[in-house]
């Protein structure tokens, strides 16, 4: 790969189009399709022990949005795979020995053809893969696996397949961020969005899916209207069956989770969290409960990672205080 850009000793490197570029050096048009349209599929991934999780199943689904978005794209998966290591590579003596990976992958259709020939850019689409400390991403979370999460129903719906395709792991989200900006509004601490369906059954959080415990069993949203997460894949395909517990995928309401015994959202970073109320009214007994613990203990057994005080590690030192907006806080105060 070119280097085009001496890059400091003591800055993270981004792959960018074939190239490794400093990380405050990584740009993209301000023309391009991702800003004009978010026309974008994107991936987040994460490792246990410096090792990628998933990674293979991440580069499928980021492929079948690129093919039903008809982003052209020459480079293969194999390379895709090849040029994440390769980052990560490049990446690794700036991370501390605890630290994880948490790999973002970006693809643009790129540059609109009205500004191709009339500013000096990349023509095509273009390829962009960062690697960052995962703890950026969890930071504050530590505590959320102790007192669980409030699930709130915001007025915002998932958008519905027939009108936009939830599989596509795409960056035109602003019915995410709707829902974060009306549910930050809500009274209490630890509140997360949890979105209907236009039909009024319970469909995912803002990148995240959802599980309910009933009577010993798994219960979670079927895929319709719901970008079907890779970690949501792992427990109802891997982890589920090991320990012997059924998975049914149906349509829920919020009449099922209110009736739950126990609920939870997955996602890549945190893995699992704990949801102990629903509109502030409690689940089972409003604590983090038996279920949630078996898994989370399975899962780290498996990876060899106590990913929950892994987590709570990083976070010893977190300072709440907030000096701009993030994904689910839009103000300073």
């Amino acid at each position: 790969m070119n280097m085009k850009k001496k890059i400091s000793t003591n800055e993270r490197v981004v792959y960018l189009n074939g190239e490794m570029v400093g990380e405050s050096e990584a740009r993209i048009s301000i023309y391009d399709s991702a800003l004009m349209f978010g026309d974008m599929v994107f991936e987040m991934t994460r490792s246990f022990n410096k090792k990628q999780f998933k990674l293979k199943e991440h580069i499928n689904r980021l492929y079948a949005g690129l093919k039903i978005l008809r982003i052209p794209m020459t480079m293969t998966p194999i390379e895709m795979e090849k040029a994440v290591h390769q980052t990560i590579e490049a990446n690794m003596p700036l991370f501390d020995e605890d630290d994880e990976h948490r790999v973002l992958i970006d693809v643009t259709r790129g540059t609109l053809g009205l500004y191709e020939n009339v500013i000096d850019s990349h023509i095509g689409p273009n390829v962009i893969i960062a690697d960052f400390p995962l703890r950026w991403t969890v930071v504050g979370m530590g505590k959320l696996y102790g007192t669980g999460i409030n699930a709130v129903t915001p007025n915002q719906r998932a958008i519905p397949a027939s009108l936009l395709e939830a599989k596509i792991k795409n960056r035109s989200r602003i019915h995410y961020m709707m829902a974060n900006i009306e549910v930050s509004g809500y009274e209490g601490d630890n509140n997360w969005a949890l979105l209907l369906d236009t039909d009024g059954f319970l469909a995912e959080g803002t990148g995240a899916n959802l599980f309910l415990i009933k009577d010993g069993k798994l219960l979670t949203p079927e895929p319709r209207n719901i970008l079907c997460g890779v970690t949501r894949a792992y427990i109802i395909e891997e982890l589920a069956p090991f320990l012997g517990i059924e998975v049914i995928e149906k349509n829920l309401e919020t009449y099922d989770i209110y009736n739950a015994d126990e609920a939870f959202f997955t996602s890549t970073p945190f893995c699992m969290l704990p949801i102990v109320s629903i509109n502030s009214v409690p689940i089972g007994n409003g604590q983090v409960g038996e279920m949630f613990h078996h898994l989370m203990s399975e899962w780290s057994k498996n990876l060899g990672v106590d990913i929950i005080s892994q987590i709570k590690d990083w976070n010893k030192n977190y300072d709440e205080k907030i000096n701009a907006p993030t994904t689910y806080r839009f103000s300073n105060e």
